[in-house]
This record gives structure tokens, sequence and C-alpha cells, in this order.
């Protein structure tokens, strides 16, 4: 579907921005979350961005992507943040990270500059494999998160953690999906409907998370204590329907 017009500056900035400033180390560039989806809300949805390079980039050139983020990010307040999630070509097309790169690419991803390299996949069958390969990381990410936040000093820090936290959990409680689940969501309302039909006993712990990825308004003290406390249920229920996950190189998920 074609871009939002809201968004259609931004984008177009971003592609110019990397392309010029990355130059042959641009393989190819990707649009996905819900400026890619067309429902984006101005000012509340992020810009995100994964971006495939030729190869790993150096620290000089790790800091030059920083700055164009940054600078997008400064100069666009139609959006709440700009991310780049980063990837090698080599990574993702390597058969090792199929379940992970190859239906991140194939799936969540809308090519806007350089070969589409969901070209090189097939198409991929909703499944746990692929929920593990993608958010496999949950335990980690969400203890980094709850460590932000308390060390957060700014009281807009604070809220915008909680707001990043808030939504990576909820995506990752794919992980929990039931074998025979066919669908997969897409939004976070999705991923909390689906969550909340196979345990509506959390219902309100999961309404909760979806409330703080909107606009977080809870002290960070009882946001972190019930972060915590829903990581470790999930943990205390993951090993019933885990599978084997494939092996990774995983990019980030916001």
């Amino acid at each position: 579907m074609p871009l939002q017009p809201e968004f259609e500056s931004l984008v177009s900035n971003a592609r110019n921005g990397l392309c010029s400033g990355l130059g042959a180390l641009l393989d190819s560039l990707y649009l996905y979350g819900s400026v890619s989806r067309g429902n984006a809300r101005p000012g509340q949805s992020d810009l995100d961005l994964t971006v495939v390079l030729t190869r790993p980039p150096s620290r000089e050139e790790s800091n030059a992507l920083e700055c164009i983020r940054l600078d997008l990010q400064a100069r666009h307040p139609e959006v709440s943040k700009v991310d780049f999630d980063l990837g090698v070509r080599e990574d993702v097309l390597n058969p090792a990270n199929l379940h992970s790169w190859g239906y991140w690419i194939k799936h969540e991803c809308r090519c806007i500059h350089g070969t589409d390299l969901a070209l090189q996949f097939p198409a991929f069958a909703p499944s746990r494999t692929i929920a593990l390969a993608i958010n496999g990381d949950y335990m980690r990410a969400l203890g980094d998160y709850a460590q932000r936040i308390d060390d957060a000093s700014e009281p807009g820090d604070r809220k915008r953690l909680q707001r990043e936290a808030a939504r990576k959990l909820i995506r990752a409680t794919n992980v929990l999906r039931a074998a025979e689940d066919s669908c997969w969501p897409r939004t976070l309302e999705e991923h909390a409907g689906n969550f909340g039909r196979h345990h509506p006993d959390m219902a309100a712990e999961i309404g909760f998370f979806l409330a703080e990825s909107e606009a977080p308004s809870t002290s960070s003290r009882l946001f972190n204590d019930k972060l915590r406390r829903f990581v470790s249920w999930m943990q205390q229920i993951q090993p019933a329907v885990s599978v084997r996950s494939t092996p990774s190189s995983d990019p980030s998920r916001r």
C-alpha cells in the first residue's frame, strides 16, 4: 500500500541520508513496523528501519550511522523515535539464520532501496520456531530494560524506556503461542489479544503493558516490579511450550 502522506518526507530523507552517508557500505534498506504497514500515528509512532550492510561497519562508520539517526529524529517530529536495526548481507542470507533474518526480511520488511533480499526466501508458515528465533532474547533484553529504567535520572527517559520495554514484552509473548495457531499477530493489540485467549488469567497484566506501550503513566518502580514478575512467569511456563530454535544473529525487535 502507499505510504501515508504524513511520513513520505521522513522516509525520503532517511533513504537519501543513508545512501549518501554510507555509500557502498549500504546493501539494502527496509521499512518495518507501523509506517511500513500504513497505520502509523503522527507524533506517536516510531520510524523503524532495517539497514543491511555489505560488511560489518567500522567504529567511525557506526558513529556516522548514529549521527544520521539522531539528525533524522531531531528534524522529524512526526515520529517519536527513529530506530535502525543493523544487519550484514552475509548474515541475512546465512541458512543458519533462516528463521530469524530470513523470516524477518521476507514477512516484516518493505524494501525501499537496493535489491530486495526477500526474494531469496520462500514464504514462511507461522510457527513457534520462528517466534523463538525472533524473540528468544526476551529475558536478556527485558532485564536490560529494567536496569536502564532503574538507572534513568530523567523522567522523560524513564517513560520512553517503559514504553519500549512494554512493546518488547508484548511481542515476546508470541513465544508462548500454541502449536495449532495458524495466524501471525502484527500489531501490539493482536499480540495481546492472542496471548489473552490462551492465558485469560493474565489478561489484566497484558492489558497493563498494552496501556504502558501507548502512554506510560506508572511509576518506574511499579512498572519494573510488574515487568520482572511477568518475565519470571514466562520463564516458568515456557519449557512446556518451547521448541528447539535455530541459532541466529537475531535482529533487534522493538
